[in-house]
């Protein structure tokens, strides 16, 4: 077992079953040159996808309020949300019989590797919670221990879309919304889990960012 693996099996059994509540509607949108906006953008800025990261974050300025902590904390609670929506659109799939063979356990494997991927997202969460409050060697742990959540949801998010890649079987798919001309289920599972994982990046991106001076 790697280090991390370690790590990750000992804080299963030690730490409570972490438990977030999806993130509130956000406040109504301050204005695009106001302090709190301007400080999300600049912090978007270090991220790998600084648009996506300003779009999905900035309405949630005037909570956040030119904390870097809570700045990052708000990015993994969105990011927790898009990875419980996306695992919720897994579990129509196979409740509408999406996939055949390897491909259905791809689908069955995927949706256990999401719920995986949002309570170590959760866990990440609450690590970041009052960080502002406590002394630097404190924050120091805490924030690697998020570090160390958010990369083990990032491989939980490959390995989702890894399991479509390496399956043979067909995919087949007529239901709502497909209009009746199928519907590629491995496309578009990838393609979410690509989504899903700019989220992820946005807001690890932030994370590091409290460690590293920045």
């Amino acid at each position: 077992m790697t280090p991390t693996t370690i790590l990750l099996f000992f804080a299963f059994i030690f730490l409570p079953l972490a438990s977030c509540a999806p993130p509130p509607a956000p406040p109504p949108t301050s204005p695009s040159h106001d302090p709190a906006t301007l400080f999300i953008r600049s912090r978007c800025n270090l991220t790998r996808y600084p648009d996506l990261c300003f779009a999905s974050l900035s309405p949630y300025a005037a909570a956040v309020d030119g904390s870097a902590p809570e700045l990052a904390r708000v990015a993994a609670n969105v990011t927790l949300a898009r990875l419980r929506g996306f695992r919720a659109h897994v579990a129509a799939l196979r409740r509408a019989g999406a996939a055949r063979g390897r491909a259905a356990a791809a689908l069955r494997d995927c949706s256990e590797q999401l719920g995986d991927a949002a309570d170590q997202m959760c866990h990440t969460h609450n690590e970041l919670r009052g960080l502002e409050e406590l002394v630097p060697t404190e924050v120091e742990w805490r924030v690697s221990n998020a570090q160390t959540w958010m990369s083990a949801a990032l491989t939980n998010e490959e390995s989702c879309s890894d399991g479509f890649n390496e399956a043979a079987a067909a995919f087949a798919y007529g239901g709502v919304g497909s209009g009746g001309s199928g519907f590629d289920v491995k496309t578009d599972i990838c393609g979410r889990v690509r989504r899903v994982k700019q989220y992820t990046s946005n807001a690890l991106a932030l994370v590091n960012s409290l460690v590293s001076g920045r």
